[in-house]
């Protein structure tokens, strides 16, 4: 995260770079970056398997 998001740019102040990284997470991080305890799925791919499964259960 440290090279991706924080260290290419200047904060104005803390709520922008709440903001900023927040958004990092949830658009870059959770949906493409794979898990070795998810079966090397993004956690977007294991949340959505997971509630196919369950659906299909129930």
């Amino acid at each position: 995260m440290k090279v991706e998001c924080v260290r290419k740019r200047i904060f104005r102040n803390r709520e922008e770079a709440k903001r900023i990284i927040f958004a990092w997470i949830e658009t870059r991080y959770n949906r493409t970056r794979r898990h070795s305890t998810l079966d090397y799925l993004s956690l977007f791919e294991y949340e959505r398997r997971d509630r196919e499964i369950f659906n299909n259960v129930y």
